[in-house]
């Protein structure tokens, strides 16, 4: 459970980003919409794999724009 305590003379703005950070950082929204609906095992190895590839095109790239 994430929860933040508030200042007596805190900005209600300021406590509410602090606890969205908290929450962002937790990981809670991404483990709710990892667990919202089954993947078979084999589309994630695929969809695993396509990750891969983009992520070693985009540092290929990188390499190739820096020099």
């Amino acid at each position: 459970m994430v929860g933040i305590t508030v200042g007596e003379n805190e900005n209600i703005d300021k406590a509410l980003k602090r606890f969205k950070k908290k929450y962002e950082r937790s990981g809670i929204l991404k483990e709710y919409k990892k667990r919202t609906f089954f993947v078979k095992p084999s589309i994630e190895k695929r969809m695993d794999e396509i990750k891969a590839k983009r992520r070693a095109s985009r540092e290929q790239a990188m390499k190739d724009r820096k020099g």
